[in-house]
């Protein structure tokens, strides 16, 4: 067998290409209907990435025990370095393997060469006969098949997510370790030096604010040098230490994520932007008082998260946020509360929350050079089960996972007994070991099938513990939304100068004041009419309604 198969159709006239694609044909082989029953095929060429630490797939004791399971034999071209340019040649050159596997196609890349024939439709193929793991998985998880599906009904990859969510540490409703990426603190040792309580209120924090600079709390009761205290300090409009989270006593939080940075889906199932509402702008001049009188520090819109972390860690910071108080504060931590979600001036407090990282369905695609789909899935549909993915992300059992509890569930290697056995941490053993591809792991097999860290355990049970509770509207916008090639180019036409320009006024509004009635009115203008918000609106409201609807079917 030749290491890819010659193929013609990239050859072919333009109108004859769209001619075999609209008839689901290919130039050469056999036609998609003779496909699905031939079992003949048994050797496959899979081309795709690896870790830059990966010795490569071909001696990997797991693929080979699920090849031999499958009956079948792989030849593996991976490789770390140069895999976009070797994969763009390949196809261009239409010299194609069987399938591209951890190459991370997009969905407008899937949907171009799902239209041109160039990859195959994976629908006929997921059934309980051939895939009968993922079938289950996408029967009892709807969300995971709205979003590999493409708008013309499509699947043309395989899904893959890393969830992690409280159904992973046995909590009946499952919320993604993301869905409140801020957790605001507050030094309680110094609130019982000057006899306050923790604020619930936004005006009660800054009068702790206030207290903290008036006594200098750093310098007092740390014995810092004078004048070091800095009541507040976070980032701007940073994910997980931005100064967001307090945005909620004027009902919004806009968090960063990978949509445009405010928009929220409303309860009644309408896309909305926050940032041309009227408590958006009462926002910005609430807080710039607090800048103003030096209650905010006055490095947030510059520094990074090492100088935050520094700062808080020599004990000058009475208030920030952040994924842990243990990580953040340092030796301090125990001085140190969450702050509960913060009313604003007329009681108002909502916390916009956000879903996970989101299903990826560009981690293995079937080419038209595949003659025996059927027989090369079924080797894919193996790794859809817990214990079999729970290897290809770390490493083999005996390996990367040491042993069992009393309730089966498997526990990793320490880093102490990773470098006694292997001479490496546990992190670059994962590393070695790692096959990149389309592995879904689902957030309940941290709860079944093997531990997660301690540090994510913890984050998860005070995200469920204290957070959720607060939370009034879990409605949220789906990260997996699946866009048209035109909603695409909408997207790339406005995001960008969108985003920029609210950022750019957020930022200059809360350092210097304002907007004024005229700055608010030309500023939503422009958002309309050079930025795009209208259209902006429309496309994530139209894909919205596409992902529900194929969800309730």
């Amino acid at each position: 067998m030749t290491k890819f198969k010659r193929l013609t159709a990239l050859a072919l006239t333009g109108v004859m290409a769209l001619s075999l694609a609209a008839c689901g044909g290919s130039s050469g082989g056999s036609s998609e209907e003779e496909k699905i029953g031939n079992t003949d095929q048994t050797e496959f060429e899979i081309m795709g990435g690896q870790s830059a630490l990966s010795p490569g797939y071909k001696d990997n004791e797991v693929l080979n025990k699920l090849q031999e399971e499958a009956g079948i034999k792989i030849t593996w071209n991976t490789m770390s370095d140069s895999l976009a340019e070797q994969v763009n040649i390949h196809i261009a050159g239409g010299e194609l393997p069987d399938a591209f596997q951890g190459v991370g196609f997009s969905n407008y890349e899937l949907a171009n060469y799902g239209a041109d024939g160039t990859f195959i439709d994976l629908t006929p193929y997921i059934t309980e006969e051939v895939m009968p793991n993922l079938t289950k998985i996408l029967d009892e998880y709807p969300s995971i098949r709205a979003a590999i599906t493409m708008d013309d009904g499509k699947i043309y990859g395989l899904p893959s997510a890393e969830q992690m969510g409280t159904a992973g540490i046995g909590k009946e409703e499952d919320y993604s370790i993301f869905t409140i990426p801020q957790f605001s603190m507050i030094n309680k040792a110094w609130l019982d030096d000057l006899g306050l309580e923790v604020p619930t209120t936004l005006d009660e924090l800054e009068v702790c604010l206030q207290a903290f600079k008036d006594n200098d709390m750093s310098a007092k009761y740390y014995g810092n040098d004078p004048g070091s205290t800095i009541p507040m300090s976070t980032g701007f409009d940073q994910w997980c230490w931005g100064q967001n989270i307090f945005y909620a006593g004027f009902g919004f939080t806009n968090w960063i994520n990978d949509v445009c940075n405010d928009l929220v889906l409303q309860p009644d199932g309408k896309v909305n932007f926050v940032c041309d509402d009227d408590g958006y702008r009462a926002a910005m001049d609430y807080f710039h008082d607090w800048y103003a009188k030096g209650l905010m520090d006055i490095e947030t819109f510059s520094q990074d998260d090492t100088q935050l972390m520094s700062k808080c860690q020599q004990g000058y910071v009475g208030v920030s946020t952040w994924w842990y108080i243990e990580e953040l504060m340092g030796e301090y931590a125990k001085d140190y509360v969450f702050l509960p979600v913060l009313a604003g001036p007329d009681g108002t407090k909502n916390v916009t929350v956000r879903t996970g990282g989101g299903t990826n369905s560009g981690q293995l695609s079937i080419t038209e050079a595949c003659e025996s789909p059927a027989n090369l899935l079924k080797f894919y549909d193996m790794w859809y089960d817990g214990e079999t993915v729970m290897q290809l992300q770390y490493g083999p059992i005996g390996v990367f996972f040491t042993g069992q509890d009393e309730n089966g569930v498997w526990n990793s290697i320490t880093e102490e007994e990773a470098q006694a056995q292997f001479g490496k941490g546990a992190g670059e053993l994962k590393s070695t070991y790692e096959v990149a591809g389309p592995k879904l792991i689902l957030s309940h097999y941290y709860n079944d099938t093997f531990k997660m860290e301690d540090r994510a355990v913890e984050r998860l049970t005070d995200l469920y513990d204290y957070w959720m509770p607060q939370v009034a509207d879990t409605s949220t916008y789906p990260i997996d939304c699946v866009f048209t090639a035109d909603e695409l180019e909408t997207i790339d036409r406005y995001k960008t100068d969108f985003q920029d320009t609210v950022a750019e006024n957020e930022g200059l509004w809360l350092k210097n004041g304002g907007p004024t009635d005229e700055e608010w009115e030309a500023y939503k203008q422009n958002l309309n009419d050079t930025c795009g918000m209208e259209e902006l609106l429309k496309v994530y409201q139209d894909a919205y309604d596409r992902y529900a609807a194929a969800l309730a079917e």
